[in-house]
């Protein structure tokens, strides 16, 4: 598949290694959940071009799933046993969530190490989709799949920062509206690093 400008420009910028990140990181101070270890997980940032237009690819989740129901994400999940890395994981939760198979897509990068308070570590993995790749929702996961221009989710401007009270302290974290999306909390924070990484390249 030949990369467009703007997939080579986001691999450029994905070539260094990236900070990490969690959940945490707006709310100084905040006390960590008892120490654990971390569960591997993967996530699929799907970034597509129709029209001369690049977007990204998001699913909102199904509202009978016991873990964030309605949420919007990335399709991913965590490692399993036959998975090599979080890497094959997301992309094999793609391939699962959205109908995307590894032949449709060009791993650009990875983002750096999201942590999550409900006891995950993920690497979201940035991928290149052919553009005449159609999705199809996993019904038992996936209530909706939708796409997001990438110019609205690198412009810093656009993100705002909410709070509510988790385990009986203030968390504050990000909040992305489009639409009517309500893209908050780890997805909100990793589009926020991937803004940061492109914009700062």
């Amino acid at each position: 598949m030949r990369e467009s400008a703007f997939a080579e420009r986001i691999r450029r910028a994905l070539a260094t290694p990236a900070p990490a990140s969690s959940d945490l990181d707006l709310t100084p101070g905040t006390r960590p959940a008892p120490a654990r270890r971390l569960r591997p997980a993967g996530v699929v940032i799907p970034i597509q071009q129709q029209a001369a237009l690049p977007q990204v690819i998001m699913t909102r989740r199904s509202p009978t799933l016991r873990h964030h129901p309605g949420q919007i994400a990335f399709p991913g999940g965590k490692v399993d046993r036959h998975d090599s890395g979080p890497v094959q994981a997301a992309l094999r939760e793609a391939a699962e969530e959205i109908g995307l198979p590894r032949e449709r897509l060009e791993i650009l990068g990875t983002l750096g190490e999201h942590d999550t308070v409900t006891g995950f570590r993920v690497t979201p993995v940035v991928v290149h989709v052919e553009p005449d790749f159609e999705p199809v929702a996993e019904a038992g996961e996936v209530a909706e799949i939708f796409r997001v221009p990438l110019a609205h989710l690198l412009d810093l401007a656009r993100y705002r920062v909410e709070s509510r009270r988790w385990r009986g302290q203030r968390r504050r974290y990000y909040v992305l509206p489009y639409g009517p999306h309500y893209i908050w909390g780890a997805t909100a924070r990793m589009l926020h690093a991937l803004a940061e990484r492109i914009r700062g390249a």
